[in-house]
């Protein structure tokens, strides 16, 4: 079996720069949408068997026009939804970018996975639901010829991936340049696990060693 990660198109909480972590709101612009027909035209050979979306809006927008694109079904997943920002949500000041941009730095960056927003969600809790989901298809689909595809976001990426991929860790991210709009990661499962054989068109070889 195959999971392909794909980050959601460009959305009006992007261009505007709106901590937007729940709820149907700030949809995909037309950048976006352009993005999103692209993506679905990358997987048009890749026979993808079903579609597994996060519940926001920009993510749900991008799983509904590959789904059709590809004439597949999708399914809304919590589990795939952003990292909740808390007391955060919905502002766009640059307060509120700093105090987002130091729990990030603090989870991904300095391992101190403790720190937390307000009202939002620990570490823990987005790693949890996170490798819970990822578990549950491994176990459903490990035996099946299934090519499935997960429509997230960035900083959940950069939270819950090198924990679910067994040669990924911060450090690889990073030189392959995080997650832009419509990132497409593709990762099969071996004898050891998960692993990436595919970073957003760069074939990834031997599994390299996490810290």
């Amino acid at each position: 079996m195959k999971i392909y990660f794909a980050r959601h198109g460009e959305s009006q909480a992007n261009t505007q720069r709106i901590l937007s972590t729940h709820g149907l709101k700030h949809p995909l612009t037309r950048t976006g949408r352009q993005q999103a027909a692209l993506l679905a035209r990358r997987l048009r050979d890749q026979s993808i068997t079903y579609i597994y979306s996060s519940p926001i809006l920009r993510a749900l927008e991008t799983s509904i026009l590959v789904a059709q694109a590809l004439g597949v079904d999708y399914e809304v997943t919590d589990a795939l939804r952003e990292n909740d920002v808390g007391v955060l949500e919905d502002r766009a000041d640059e307060e509120a970018w700093q105090s987002w941009r130091i729990v990030f730095d603090d989870w991904i960056l300095h391992r101190r996975r403790e720190t937390v927003i307000e009202g939002g969600e620990t570490y823990d809790q987005v790693r949890n639901r996170f490798d819970l989901f990822i578990d549950s298809l491994v176990q459903k689909y490990a035996q099946a010829d299934a090519n499935l595809l997960c429509v997230g976001h960035g900083a959940l990426y950069w939270t819950a991936l090198p924990h679910v991929l067994k040669n990924v860790d911060t450090e690889f991210i990073t030189r392959h340049q995080g997650f832009d709009y419509a990132t497409l990661v593709v990762a099969e499962l071996r004898a050891a696990g998960l692993s990436c054989v595919d970073w957003n068109g760069i074939a990834i070889g031997t599994p390299e060693n996490k810290p």
